[in-house]
């Protein structure tokens, strides 16, 4: 099953259809999601339970599908890998504004737990930068999704 996600992700593994390729980039970005649910090592339940319902909504996977992401993402250890692969995939394939929305996304995952971690922080810092996000935009989905929780 991992070795199917690793094919999944190496690049040069060409997608045969536009559906395959935007499985592809939904799985790149679900990884980048988990990556910073992950980065501040207290996996609370409901933090999960948020994370998962947001990647299920936002990218319509079965929970099989769902698991089999968490697992990738959780086998391939944090730090270790860089994103670069995901990043790179996303920027071939996605507009500027999906790509700050997938920012605003990665915010929306780190205020699950409702605190802001410096490590969720610089995740989604590097993954800006990685997506030639401009700092404003980067600032400015941060303060949405900031606000929406002090509401």
């Amino acid at each position: 099953m991992l070795k199917k996600l690793k094919d999944l992700f190496s690049l040069e593994v060409e997608a045969d259809s536009a559906e395959d390729k935007d499985k592809k980039v939904q799985q790149a970005c679900a990884v980048l999601l988990i990556e910073v649910a992950l980065a501040d090592f207290e996996q609370t339940e409901s933090e999960q339970e948020k994370v998962k319902n947001l990647l299920q909504r936002t990218f319509d996977l079965s929970a099989s599908e769902l698991e089999e992401l968490i697992e990738f993402s959780q086998t391939k250890g944090s730090e270790t890998t860089s994103v670069h692969p995901f990043t790179t995939l996303i920027n071939e394939h996605y507009e500027y504004e999906q790509r700050v929305n997938l920012i605003k996304l990665m915010w929306k995952v780190a205020y699950a737990d409702g605190n802001l971690d410096k490590y969720e922080d610089n995740i989604i810092r590097k993954v800006a930068d990685l997506l030639y996000v401009r700092h404003s935009d980067f600032i400015k989905a941060k303060l949405a999704v900031a606000d929406s929780h002090h509401h």
